[in-house]
Order: structure tokens, then C-alpha cells, then sequence
């Protein structure tokens, strides 16, 4: 699982060794292979290229299937653009095994307040939380409700986890979290700092979540984004879902499109977004720029939007929330 102690050990790498494995012993035999031949374009390569030494840039892409970023780290490491650091869900480090390949791949596990409220739940009662249990806990968390509110909306599992200790045997599970939640983000601010500094390419999916139609960003890269001052790289990903249809790691074959969009450059189009002032990203402070979050989070999600083929633009009544509700979708 995520903790503060597993955050503190990330040591990402500007030449990671699990992509160049990856890439050498599996996807090359895979994209070449006659019975399963994957021809991967990208268009707009020059919008990828970085000087010698350059800092990295934020490349944001839409979310088709499981593996989609797999052929583009692939193609960008053949084509001498780089290598990348991937945002991913903290469910990826519940098992052991999993969570080192997510490590020597060079990710970044980001742990959600919904992750630590899912996992204080299960430590306590051994169990996921249902969705009433969830929804309860996060309006605890989120201010909406008080302590008392929420054992009587609750129930006896919820009322077991507020009383269960906190902050060494002292203080409230909601001040708790926040606080936990807190240091855990500084580190990941620090994480991905570190990343462009050294030349990385964050990578980063803004729905959140699977989707076949592209879906409505969240305003955690933008908050990343504005913080370090890094450029933006859309890309739109074509076809990887007809190759990758499945829960399989091997391309069925096919040919996969990325199109990439004119970079948003810190003293360009991302000039009118910048907060002068200093902020911490993922706190209270920063949530009063919310709205600055979100206009920005909207533009690069039309970036992204103007490099789909029309099969993967959103459509009436779409639903890109995914399958998976409540507590479920961080475990």
C-alpha cells in the first residue's frame, strides 16, 4: 500500500531501467511479432522534442484502456524523445509485486484523499466501506458534515473508525487524514519537481479513470502544472483500444495514432493562469485557486479533445465516470 514511508523511498531514474527493459525483452517482440504487428505513429514528434538538458514538460492524454501509455514510452524511447514518469492510482501498490514493477517503471503512485478514507476503513473493520459508509466519511472529511453527523448517518463500522486512535492515541480520524494526506502530497510535489528537474516527462491522465470518450478533467495536474511552472504537452491516443481491447499486457495488433498538440508554454497561453502568489499544491490554501485550476484543466482538456478521431470525443448522455464507484475504484 502507499504510506508515507514507501513515498519517501521513490527514487525515479532519467533513464529508467524497467522501460528500457520493457521495451527491449516485451513490447519490441510484441509490436514486431507477424501475428501481432503494431504500428505505432506519432504525429506532431517535433512538439516532444527537448534540447539537451531541457527541463521536462507535462504531457496530459486522454485514457482509452489499461495499457495505452505502453506504446508511447515505447515509441519515445525508440525515437530518442525521451523517457517519461507515469501518475498512477496507489490501488497499484497493494500487491508487493505490482508495486515494484510500478517503481522500476519509473511511476508516480498518487494517493487521494478517497484512497487513505478507504484504507483507514479497512484497517479498522477489515473491510471496504460501502458506498453510504464512503459517501458518510467523505463528507466528514471534506467539511460537509460533523463527527456527530456522521456516526448517526454512518452506523456502527463508521462510529468504530471515529473512535479508533489517531495522531499517536490522540486527536480526530478527519484531522488525522488531513494531516497524513498533507505530507503525503508535499512528498509527491516533490517527487514530480524533481522529475522535470531532471529531464523526465511527466505523464499524466486528467480524467482520472478509463474511458473509452474522453471524459471531464480533474484539476490535479493543473495544480502541478501551475506550481512548477512546466510546460504542457496535449497528445491525443487513437486506436491503443482496439489493440489493448482487453485486461491483456500483449497489443492484438493494429495500428495506434498520437497526435500531438502545440505545446502551452509557462510565458505563452499558460501566462494567464499563473498564481502570483506561492501555494502549496492539494491543500485548503490552494483550493481557493480552484477555479484558475479548473479553467486551465478545460483548456488542455480541448487540446486533447482536438487530437481524438471522432469515435473518441464525448458524446451525448456519456457517462466517463467508468464502472467502478465509491470505495471500490481505490482497491
Amino acid at each position: 500500500m502507499i504510506t508515507q514511508e514507501r513515498l519517501d523511498h521513490i527514487a525515479l531514474s532519467p533513464r529508467p531501467f524497467g522501460q528500457r527493459l520493457l521495451g527491449t525483452v516485451f513490447l519490441g517482440a510484441n509490436y514486431r511479432s507477424p501475428f501481432s504487428r503494431t504500428r505505432i505513429r506519432i504525429e506532431g514528434e517535433e512538439h516532444l522534442r527537448r534540447p539537451p538538458g531541457a527541463r521536462g514538460a507535462v504531457i496530459v492524454m486522454n485514457h482509452t484502456d489499461r495499457y495505452n501509455y505502453w506504446p508511447l514510452q515505447y515509441e519515445m524511447w525508440q525515437r530518442g524523445l525521451g523517457f517519461t514518469a507515469t501518475w498512477v492510482k496507489g490501488k497499484y501498490y497493494e500487491n508487493p509485486a505490482l508495486g515494484w514493477f510500478m517503481d522500476v517503471m519509473n511511476n508516480i503512485p498518487i494517493p487521494s484523499r478517497g484512497y487513505l478514507v478507504t484504507k483507514d476503513f479497512q484497517r479498522v473493520t477489515s473491510r471496504l466501506p460501502s458506498d453510504d459508509e464512503y459517501a458518510v466519511l467523505k463528507r466528514l472529511a471534506d467539511g460537509v458534515l460533523d463527527e456527530e453527523g456522521a456516526r448517526r448517518a454512518g452506523g456502527a463500522d463508521v462510529a468504530r473508525l471515529l473512535s479508533a486512535p489517531w495522531l499517536d492515541g490522540e486527536g480526530r480520524w478527519a484531522t488525522s487524514l488531513e494531516r497524513r494526506f498533507a505530507a503525503m502530497m508535499s512528498r509527491v510535489v516533490r517527487i514530480n519537481r524533481d522529475a522535470l528537474d531532471r529531464g523526465l516527462c511527466l505523464l499524466i491522465f486528467p480524467e482520472g479513470t478509463r474511458s473509452r470518450r474522453l471524459g471531464k478533467g480533474h484539476t490535479g495536474a493543473a495544480q502541478i502544472i501551475l506550481h512548477t511552472d512546466a510546460p504542457v504537452v496535449p497528445v491525443g491516443c487513437n486506436g491503443s483500444d482496439r489493440c489493448y481491447a482487453g485486461d491483456s499486457p500483449w497489443s492484438r495488433g493494429g495500428e495506434i495514432v498520437y497526435r500531438v498538440g502545440a505545446p502551452l508554454a509557462p510565458d505563452g497561453e499558460l501566462a494567464r493562469f499563473r498564481i502570483a502568489e506561492p501555494f502549496v499544491p492539494y491543500t485548503a490554501d490552494a483550493a481557493r485557486h480552484e477555479p484558475t485550476f479548473r479553467a486551465l484543466t478545460d483548456l488542455m482538456m480541448t487540446r486533447i479533445a482536438a487530437q481524438l478521431d471522432p469515435e473518441y470525443l464525448p458524446g451525448p448522455g456519456d457517462d466517463a465516470s467508468g464502472p467502478e464507484s465509491g470505495a471500490r475504484r481505490f482497491l
